[in-house]
């Protein structure tokens, strides 16, 4: 039996393998187009497209690319013999290094402790820590989204206590520790195309409309660090409350 013909570990191999990080790799052209932690026979099951609520994901899409195309997935174990939380930052700095995968969301941290130029990173731990004089929502929005504006990547789309981001007097954008952007809302309304033109409907999410904070506030928190507290790794939910 040749490597390619391996589909499943037996139980001795996967008692020792405890947690694992892998990438799955299209043959054709060698791209990484998937990282993914997992245990047991879950790298097999994802490079055959078995689970199931992958059915209509971009990466299931590959995988069938692949298969019809005569080939099988090809994949790699990183790391094994892991503990779960290690593995999940092992899997997000690999998520980082591949940014052209098919991973839906950044890796756990990474809005934190993802990739940084060392300007950055001294920028981040060299700066004035925000003190939060007012009642602050909080939004860590994804570094791509910043390609339209800071106000853009903000407002749209959240799942939010919609009773708790209406009592919030400011609305912070923050990406990697650093506040980036001070805005007042103005109006949270359902995230949908009727409300918000361009966008698609996104079910159970809001949105909101509103302005640049006046400089005065903005000025109290702009280009600072958030508090440790609210930077905790492997936090995985972009919304927070100071209050």
């Amino acid at each position: 039996m040749s490597d390619s013909d391996i589909e499943n570990f037996s139980s001795e191999v996967i008692e020792k393998l405890r947690y694992y990080v892998y990438r799955l790799i299209d043959p054709r052209n060698g791209e990484t187009f998937y990282v993914g932690k997992g245990k047991g026979n879950r790298i097999f099951a994802h490079a055959k497209g078995d689970i199931e609520s992958d059915a209509l994901s971009e990466k299931m899409a590959r995988i069938r690319a692949i298969l019809l195309a005569g080939f099988k997935v090809a994949h790699v174990i990183h790391r094994h013999n892991l503990d779960s939380s290690t593995a999940f930052e092992v899997e997000a700095a690999l998520i980082d290094a591949y940014p052209s995968n098919t991973n839906i969301v950044d890796g756990h941290g990474s809005n934190d402790f993802g990739v940084m130029h060392a300007a950055e990173v001294i920028r981040r731990y060299a700066a004035e820590t925000a003190v939060f004089a007012h009642k602050a929502l909080l939004i860590n929005i994804n570094r791509s989204a910043l390609d339209s504006s800071v106000y853009e990547a903000t407002r749209f789309a959240w799942r939010i206590n919609l009773a708790k981001a209406k009592k919030a007097e400011i609305v912070l954008a923050v990406v990697q520790g650093m506040i980036v952007g001070v805005f007042i809302a103005d109006k949270w309304l359902p995230a949908t195309s009727e409300h918000f033109a361009g966008h698609e409907d996104v079910e159970g999410r809001y949105g909101f409309y509103g302005k640049d904070a006046p400089d005065e506030i903005r000025s109290q928190y702009i280009d600072k660090r958030i508090p440790d507290e609210y930077r905790k790794r492997g936090a995985a939910n972009p919304i927070k409350y100071t209050w």
